[in-house]
């Protein structure tokens, strides 16, 4: 597959994981919450407009995602969304949720506050477990 270009408004706040099979996987910098983004590889804007294949091998890469984040990391909830307002190039949001989290019960959007970075071990560690559950091909940290 062709690489992604991703947007750099994600490049900055965001550390690249690796490419899946619909795309490049992402993790946002702020460790307060496991917040993974997938970027696909595609010219469309939105997820519905996909065509069906295509659409079925995102989302099964989302799937494989919360997977990783409810069987691995722990955690109950995973939200799902696929906004794009800001950057308008494809890409999906796959972020675990708990009670007690760092800005449960709202919304992780300007509600997330300002949290520790990963450390480089743990972004290994989640790099193997990513490759094992999901298909990950790690990118070079």
């Amino acid at each position: 597959m062709p690489a992604v270009e991703i947007p750099q408004a994600l490049l900055a706040d965001c550390h690249v994981l690796g490419d899946l099979s619909t795309g490049a996987l992402l993790l946002n910098r702020n460790a307060a919450l496991p917040w993974f983004i997938l970027v696909p590889e595609t010219r469309l804007f939105d997820v519905l407009d996909l065509p069906h294949d295509h659409r079925d091998a995102v989302l099964a890469d989302c799937a494989r995602v919360s997977d990783f984040i409810k069987n691995v990391l722990g955690y109950d909830k995973v939200n799902f969304a696929g906004l794009g307002n800001v950057v308008p190039q494809m890409h999906l949001h796959i972020i675990g949720r708990r009670e007690g989290d760092a800005c449960w019960p709202q919304p992780v959007w300007g509600n997330l506050p300002a949290g520790e970075p990963y450390e480089r071990q743990q972004l290994v560690e989640w790099q193997d477990g990513l490759a094992k559950m999901a298909g990950l091909s790690p990118a070079p940290l």
